[in-house]
């Protein structure tokens, strides 16, 4: 999900999902051109199952896709 959304910010949309029985559970990885120390610490505080910064590399994407759904 990226952080930046219209409308409303990736935290605050992945608050309501955490928030919904049937979403909770569902992994969400936080897409961000925000990619120093302290906002990465601050979005993966926020409960995103993952990060990736931008720009993409699709290797590097699918890596940490596999990361987080090989998670317990």
């Amino acid at each position: 999900m990226d952080i930046q959304l219209p409308g409303i910010n990736g935290v605050e949309a992945l608050r309501q999902l955490r928030a919904d029985p049937m979403t909770s559970a569902i992994p969400v990885i936080a897409v961000t051109a925000s990619v120093m120390t302290q906002d990465r610490a601050r979005i993966m505080a926020a409960g995103f199952d993952g990060f990736h910064g931008k720009p993409i590399s699709v290797r590097q994407l699918l890596a940490t896709v596999r990361e987080v759904l090989d998670k317990p």
